[in-house]
């Protein structure tokens, strides 16, 4: 086959040599060639008349010559491409449809007014769907309260807690995710079971370290009644109860620390008030001051006038914990600063120390129950490991966030971002 060019190079070589031969023979070269130029233009509009039909209506590839046989033949190759690109790309959404629908928590395409696109079988039995739901505002259809607001907040970073609409039995996570144009994907999980386990496990701490308490006490009271024995106890008997007393006293703290989780745990309100976060700071400092005057440097500085909507008995056990580890592991010649501070609009609570500081990798595990992370001086600080994990609860419980920062040899910060939302000024 002759190039597409080439072969419209000797049409129009073809039409040029007849026109000038009618030309010769009539004595007329221009109203010859201009025939000839109106033929070359029907030729064309041919062509493009029978490509035109073709692309509407399809059927057999239409006949041409020249550069409309290439022309037509790349339009045929493009088209069949694409048709086998749209086959695999139905079978792929055919199938992602087929895994989604299968998933065991519930799935619903939103619109961009809220409007349900589509939803799986796990969505009818978890959140009670239809099909004829379809197109619905899911807002008019799941009616709970805190899942309007929380489907207007557009805090897509949070979930929400709430019951099945269709068993109040069952507890469901809602989680949005954003994709697309002004599309989400709302993911519901069923998590009784879940919720059941926690709920059994906090119940089980409770009542445990409430049957410990008894027993601690009356052992704590006769170990001191020993210690003030007159006359005194055999050195080598003294040193022994006081060891007792020591690890009697660790195992109250322990109990203390894990009944303190388990309230915050059970989701409980506690009485939210004006809180003097200033005030605060500046009473437990000075507490620290006097139960320790030889710690490292305490230094207070109070940057904001404004103060916290909150509980201020949980403010106090978080504050207390953050400045308490700082004092436990900063040396006596080191300095620790309690800041309170504005920032974004929010209120940031701050505790930063220089002393030997944490290793990158223990970090994201500070706020675990029971972790701890010793120094290299090989000295215990003692403490039960559950200071910083009511640090977070109680932050959480005030839509606070706590960040850390260390590294080894120049310190810790400790950083408690309150939202605005939080914020108070504080009536004089």
């Amino acid at each position: 086959m002759l190039s597409p060019w080439r072969s419209e190079s000797y049409w129009l070589l073809w039409l040029t040599f007849v026109g000038l031969f009618a030309g010769k023979l009539t004595g007329g070269y221009l109203p010859a060639i201009g025939l000839c130029v109106l033929i070359y233009l029907g030729r064309h509009l041919a062509q493009i008349n029978r490509l035109l039909l073709w692309l509407r209506g399809g059927g057999k590839i239409p006949q041409g010559s020249g550069i409309w046989e290439e022309i037509n033949y790349l339009i045929y190759r493009l088209r069949r491409r694409n048709k086998t690109r749209k086959k695999r790309l139905l079978r792929m959404l055919e199938r992602f449809r087929t895994a989604t629908a299968a998933l065991p928590d519930a799935t619903v395409v939103l619109g961009p007014r809220d409007e349900i696109d589509w939803f799986n079988e796990a969505a009818g039995s978890l959140l009670g769907l239809r099909k004829s739901d379809l197109g619905q505002q899911v807002g008019n259809l799941v009616r709970y309260p805190r899942f309007a607001d929380f489907l207007r907040s557009s805090e897509y970073h949070s979930t929400l807690n709430m019951p099945s609409p269709a068993n109040e039995k069952n507890q469901l996570e809602i989680r949005i995710v954003p994709y697309g144009d002004d599309l989400r994907l709302l993911i519901a999980q069923d998590v009784t079971q879940l919720r059941f386990m926690e709920r059994v496990r906090s119940d089980f701490v409770a009542n445990v370290s409430h049957e410990l308490r008894t027993p601690l006490t009356v052992l704590k009271g006769y170990l001191e009644t020993l210690g003030d024995e007159h006359p005194p106890l055999p050195e080598r008997y003294g040193k022994i109860f006081r060891r007792m007393e020591e690890q009697t006293e660790r195992m109250q703290n322990l109990v203390d620390g894990l009944l303190s989780l388990t309230r915050l745990e059970s989701g409980g309100g506690s009485p939210q008030r004006e809180v003097d976060v200033g005030a605060l700071l500046r009473a437990i400092c000075e507490e620290y001051g006097l139960i320790s005057p030889t710690h490292a440097e305490l230094e207070l500085r109070l940057e904001a006038a404004a103060g916290l909507m909150g509980s201020e008995a949980e403010l106090r056990s978080a504050f207390s914990n953050l400045i308490g580890n700082a004092l436990k592991y900063t040396p006596a010649e080191g300095r620790i600063t309690v800041g309170w501070r504005e920032q974004d609009g929010g209120l940031v609570a701050e505790v930063a120390d220089n002393g030997p500081g944490i290793a990158e990798e223990h970090l994201p595990r500070l706020t675990e129950r029971f972790y701890r992370v010793e120094p290299d001086d090989g000295r215990r600080r003692g403490g039960a490991g559950l200071g910083l994990a009511i640090v977070k609860h109680v932050l959480s419980r005030h839509d606070a966030e706590l960040k850390i920062s260390s590294s080894p040899g120049k310190g810790s910060r400790f950083s408690c971002h309150f939202p605005a939302k939080r914020v108070v000024q504080l009536r004089v």
